[in-house]
């Protein structure tokens, strides 16, 4: 698949698939940012991106990046729509930093990474009574839970 992407920073690497098995691109890091303990921020990740129909991009932490950094993304994901392509809807890197010391991203560092995950829209068929017996609250899945009907 062939993504038209925009690159501010020239000197920059385009986002990057790591190794033959990656599913996911680094971005990088624009500018210097430094993060205030316990604070918000976001860092700008250098790329606009066009992303294609029947596609969303998913912008996540890297693994190493919480560990490493004690940086999370801000709102767990970040979801690129299709129009989000101005001239000015450059990616931005949310990030919380979880410590309680100042932390310092340098320009260049790879704090997120980007995947394309195929969608498709529904047209919603509201119904006016469900048949089913409920299986439990919310992320009950294999647990049993007061006013289990089996």
């Amino acid at each position: 698949m062939k993504v038209e992407i925009y690159r501010i920073d020239k000197d920059l690497p385009l986002p990057v698939y790591q190794t033959e098995g990656s599913v996911a691109c680094d971005l990088y890091a624009r500018l210097v940012t430094e993060i205030l303990p316990k604070s918000l921020h976001r860092i700008p990740a250098n790329v606009i991106i066009h992303t294609p129909p029947g596609y969303m991009f998913v912008v996540a932490s890297r693994s190493s990046t919480p560990f490493r950094k004690g940086l999370m993304i801000a709102n767990g994901i970040g979801i690129g729509d299709q129009d989000f392509w101005g001239p000015e809807d450059e990616y931005q890197i949310p990030v919380y930093n979880i410590t309680d010391e100042v932390v310092k991203v340098e320009r260049g560092e790879r704090l997120a990474q980007g995947i394309f995950v195929p969608v498709e829209k529904v047209e919603w068929v509201e119904v006016d009574k469900i048949d089913e017996l409920s299986r439990g609250m919310f992320g009950s899945t294999g647990h049993e839970t007061k006013g289990d009907k089996k």
